[in-house]
């Protein structure tokens, strides 16, 4: 059960931004309460706590993010289609500040390569990135989403704009191609999560 030590007010506010309802608390302890996506935080004095079964999907935009950081994403995929998972990492100046792996069923190889990025962004979005500088080892979906390559395939069609809808909610951003061993730990996560398949 994590515990994010913060302002309640401020920590309000930015799960407001991020569209996330926030209701009065249910004792007089409680300060204010927050559902979203299988996780609830309670607000406390001096501290949220979150609880249920995906808690950072209350934990990323509870934190104080905002600023610059570089955004790594790797798709993984057993077969082509086959069984599939993401991997993905947000590194700021002070490390990595926030990181997740989780299967995402049977799909193909691009498909997990497009839920990878969709997943990663949306996490910076949560995390409150002003800029990112967006990486990965995929060099098909780097130059569908820059445009440089077009697709035939309509939903990867769908993917890009979503990922594309993503991107523009930052201030500046940047995606490029990396070789996998600079994409190590999105691949790690990807890799993890579809060995936990069992």
């Amino acid at each position: 059960m994590p515990v994010v030590d913060c302002d309640p007010e401020a920590a309000r506010e930015r799960l407001e931004r991020t569209g996330v309802t926030v209701e009065p608390g249910n004792t007089d302890h409680e300060l204010w309460r927050a559902d979203r996506e299988g996780a609830t935080a309670v607000a406390y004095e001096g501290k949220v706590v979150v609880q249920g079964s995906d808690p950072e999907a209350l934990t990323l935009p509870l934190r104080e993010g905002g600023g610059r950081g570089h955004v790594y994403f790797d798709g993984a995929c057993r077969g082509n289609p086959g069984p599939s998972a993401v991997g993905w990492a947000i590194v700021t100046s002070d490390g990595i500040a926030a990181e997740g792996g989780e299967r995402i069923g049977e799909t193909t190889n691009n498909r997990a390569e497009y839920a990878a990025l969709t997943r990663a962004l949306e996490a910076a979005v949560d995390y409150g990135l002003e800029e990112a500088d967006v990486r990965g080892d995929s060099q098909l979906v780097v130059r569908q989403v820059r445009g440089e390559w077009d697709t035939n395939d309509p939903g990867l069609r769908e993917r890009r704009v979503r990922v594309r809808e993503l991107l523009e909610r930052f201030d500046r951003w940047s995606l490029e191609h990396v070789p996998r061993e600079l994409n190590e730990r999105a691949d790690e996560l990807a890799n993890e999560a579809l060995d936990d398949r069992q």
